[in-house]
């Protein structure tokens, strides 16, 4: 007898081995019908496999994640289908699973064009009209080497041929395609549906490795039905008119260059929105309680040996040797430096906690195929800070940190913020002992914030678990932007000591905090979030003074200049160009507000106001329009609580 118990609770009995498509049908027809898979005790497996002792069975349907997982999954295995079908001479590598679709590695001779992926597509669907059964077959792991090198498959022959000597091997048939895999996948190609596209080709070293043959990578996105699969279209096309790479040059913020690789060259009205930010943060700190420090940019290597960072991040730092022989660092990471600060002088338990900020500029490599407009860069400015306490205080400042971020998101646009917890990451200095305290506490703050929450397992930082805060911008993308990480180690190891109520010397805790995290990240999300239309507080360039005719030039100049001495950054545009030209050009640039003056402007003393994207003009006196948007460009700082 065989019990299977649903998810509702219920309990299904039968007398011999049955198979998830057997339970799915005795429950309904139309649930045989949608059935993808099967969960078994909570293990995916096919749906058509046999369950021969009692289990906990849910069946999985393309509405679940495991679902549109494994439609994605087949979708690249599909696509190795048709490219075996229209290219025989190709050979497929591996095709994953991604964040909203999936990819396949091939190596040709013959470079894949954009031209060549409608074709590819159209055989894909082809395919799934043939409605081939997908079906598992176990071979002995020699049996399956000697299959795949006889059909000219090398790469999938080296990939069994790395699994021990012994181990069976799964291989899935579909039609003629046979490929490797441990499963599990659609009872049937025709199950994938028609809502898959393929989107772009790239480059891609075998096994991740640029010593060895570069591949050819076709990327793909598939969806659990074509609703979906359209709105995520709208959603690329969106990003695209987003993109902060193309915005920064309509809007004259940065350029980038190959002399500088991951390096920001930032032009004046980017670096006025880069100091806005700034400025706005350092002030939110100072009410906070923080000390603003600065701490050097080149440090002799024997401190990041000693901090940890060699060991586990020195592929990512960048070094020099002077002429004596001395290597140093550029700094990848603020916190040794605020450790040497905290160090100085005697600290005692009534010090603490002490807070140390710093916009300290750190350098990372990152491999040229990994950087992105200002969002991944090999030099940037974090909003670093390090607040020193007691263990006893670690809840009660990780809760304050936490809202501090929260209030910095609100006002820069993001109210939809995600909470993930990261705990210890394979790669990690200290004792498990050390871990598992510190773990407990970061949990502990996490219950007294009272915010949802999910696990994001063995992501922590290499010395401490920590919190990762995800902002969702307007067009549905999250970002991972804030973090706070709790540390009981790199004081320890740096040295770090205050004297506890008993005359004891102690080690501090040390909670590294972000907000933004990259400054140039961060700017580059704001750009998109908002699509360049910043609100008036934050925008590079607050105000445009056109004139109608030439007459209105010196009256021009008398709006600027009252618009500077507000506090105003204001802009002037007397060209000999018709305002309706210099409209369309500053709505380009996303200035936010237009002053357009003529002669009867003039000799009214008004101003008529025109507003980004908008086309009516709203008449104001000079002094009212200029205290109406100075009200308007204050801080959120600056403004009294909602």
């Amino acid at each position: 007898m065989v019990n299977i118990t649903l998810p509702d609770g219920s309990v299904r009995s039968y007398d011999h081995a049955v198979s998830g498509l057997d339970v799915a049908g005795d429950i309904s027809k139309s649930l045989a019908k949608a059935a993808l898979a099967v969960t078994v005790d909570g293990a995916i497996t096919d749906v058509y496999l046999p369950i021969e002792q009692d289990a906990q069975v849910t069946i999985v349907t393309k509405d679940s994640p495991e679902g549109l997982e494994l439609l994605r999954h087949d979708a690249a295995h599909i696509l190795a289908e048709a490219v075996k079908e229209l290219y025989p001479e190709t050979q497929v590598t591996i095709g994953p699973v991604i964040e909203n679709g999936f990819f396949y590695d091939f190596a040709r001779e013959e470079k894949f064009t954009p031209e060549d992926l409608p074709l590819i597509e159209a055989r894909m669907r082809e395919i799934v009209k043939r409605n081939e059964d997908i079906r598992r077959e176990v071979w002995e792991r020699d049996a399956a080497v000697e299959f795949f090198k006889s059909a000219g498959e090398l790469y999938k022959a080296e990939i069994i041929g790395s699994i021990p000597d012994g181990e069976d091997v799964g291989l899935y048939r579909q039609g003629e395609f046979i490929d490797l895999c441990r499963g599990p996948h659609l009872p049937s190609t025709g199950k994938l549906g028609s809502a898959f596209k393929l989107m772009s080709l790239a480059g891609a070293y075998w096994r991740g490795d640029s010593n060895n043959e570069m591949l050819q990578r076709i990327y793909g996105t598939a969806w659990a039905n074509d609703k979906e699969l359209k709105a995520y279209l709208t959603r690329l096309e969106e990003a695209e008119k987003r993109d902060h790479r193309k915005l920064s040059k309509e809007m004259d913020l940065f350029h980038l260059q190959e002399e500088g690789p991951g390096s920001v060259f930032w032009h004046p009205k980017g670096w006025t929105l880069f100091q806005a930010m700034i400025g706005y943060m350092r002030e939110k700190q100072n009410l906070a309680g923080y000390s603003e420090v600065n701490t050097p940019e080149v440090l002799d290597r024997s401190l990041w040996v000693k901090s940890g960072h060699v060991e586990k991040f020195g592929e990512n730092m960048y070094y020099t040797q002077t002429p004596d022989e001395r290597v140093y660092a550029l700094k990848p990471m603020n916190c040794p430096g605020h450790v040497q600060v905290f160090r100085q002088g005697i600290k005692s338990y009534r010090d603490l906690p002490c807070y140390l900020a710093e916009f300290g500029k750190v350098h990372r490599y990152e491999p040229s195929g990994a950087l992105h407009g200002i969002m991944r860069v090999r030099a940037f400015t974090q909003d670093d800070a390090h607040i020193f306490c007691t263990e006893e205080q670690i809840t009660e400042e990780c809760v304050k940190a936490s809202r501090l971020i929260q209030e910095i998101y609100h006002d820069f646009g993001f109210d939809d913020v995600l909470v993930k917890f990261s705990d210890r990451p394979e790669k990690r200095v200290g004792s498990d002992a050390v871990w598992d305290k510190s773990e407990a506490a970061l949990k502990s703050a996490l219950d007294a914030m009272q915010v949802e929450w999910t696990l994001n397992p063995g992501e922590g930082a290499f010395y401490g678990p920590k919190l990762e805060f995800v902002l969702r911008d307007a067009i549905g993308r999250d970002w991972q932007c804030g973090t706070i990480q709790v540390d009981l180690n790199l004081p320890e190891r740096l040295g770090a000591t205050y004297v506890d109520a008993d005359g004891e010397r102690r080690h501090p805790v040390m909670i590294h905090r972000a907000l933004f995290g990259s400054l140039e990240r961060f700017c580059g999300i704001l750009i998109e979030h908002h699509a360049g239309h910043f609100p008036l507080w934050l925008a590079p360039v607050q105000i445009v003074v056109a004139t109608i005719t030439d007459e209105a030039d010196d009256y021009a100049r008398e709006v600027q200049a009252a618009a500077k001495r507000a506090g105003l950054r204001a802009e002037l545009d007397i060209r000999n160009e018709k305002i309706s030209y210099k409209v369309r050009e500053h709505s380009v640039t996303k200035v936010p507000v237009i002053l357009v003056v003529g002669k009867r402007e003039e000799q009214e003393k008004t101003v008529a106001i025109r507003r980004l994207g908008g086309k009516a003009q709203d008449l104001k006196s000079l002094d009212d329009a200029i205290a109406a948007l100075v009200d308007e460009a204050r801080s959120p700082l600056d403004r009294p609580a909602a």
